[in-house]
């Protein structure tokens, strides 16, 4: 028997997030801040503003913070990347980042960082994965109900966490789902 790199994005996303908290961890936190924390105002002349858009995603507060984040990852993301392939996970991904940096700069004056906006998008895409069109799979609710719900409840509590990431991953997941049909 041999191991195969059977989820490429996925792992590769997860082993980079793992050398980012890796460095994070022997510099103090300064790395991550510098190069992987999205803030709340954009500095349009600054290239690595641009570049923090989308690595962000591969920064975490701490090692609980990303194990949380890729336990998850690491179960649904192959199952994710079998259906879709990977190079159109990858852009969801990609798309998620985007789509929550830019809301974050534009409405809210905190940072962002971590991958649970991605984790709430895989899971709602996940939620989706026997969608056919005309039906609406009560998974899909339930969890929309569950999860997102949740995220709205708790942003009326003050914390450090970014419901609002996690909120906008969702949609981005659902959005994804009932869109974007299976490669396979």
């Amino acid at each position: 028997m041999r191991i195969k790199y059977n989820a490429p994005v996925v792992l590769t996303f997860t082993f980079i997030s793992i050398a980012v908290m890796a460095l994070s961890h022997f510099t103090n936190g300064i790395y991550t801040r510098a190069f992987f924390v999205v803030g709340g105002q954009m500095n349009f002349s600054d290239p690595l503003d641009y570049f923090r858009m989308i690595s962000n995603i591969f920064g975490h507060a701490n090692w609980a913070h990303l194990i949380g984040n890729f336990s998850l990852i690491l179960l649904i993301g192959p199952l994710l990347e079998e259906k879709y392939g990977s190079w159109s996970l990858g852009q969801m991904i990609f798309a998620t980042a985007i789509f929550t940096s830019i809301l974050n700069i534009a409405l809210l004056d905190t940072g962002a960082y971590g991958a649970s906006g991605i984790v709430f998008m895989m899971i709602l895409l996940g939620s989706l994965s026997n969608f056919k069109d005309g039906e609406i799979p009560l998974t899909f609710l339930l969890i929309a109900v569950l999860y997102v719900g949740e995220e709205v409840v708790n942003s009326l509590k003050p914390d450090n966490v970014s419901q609002f990431a996690h909120i906008l991953g969702g949609f981005c997941g659902a959005c994804f789902g009932f869109f974007l049909k299976s490669e396979k």
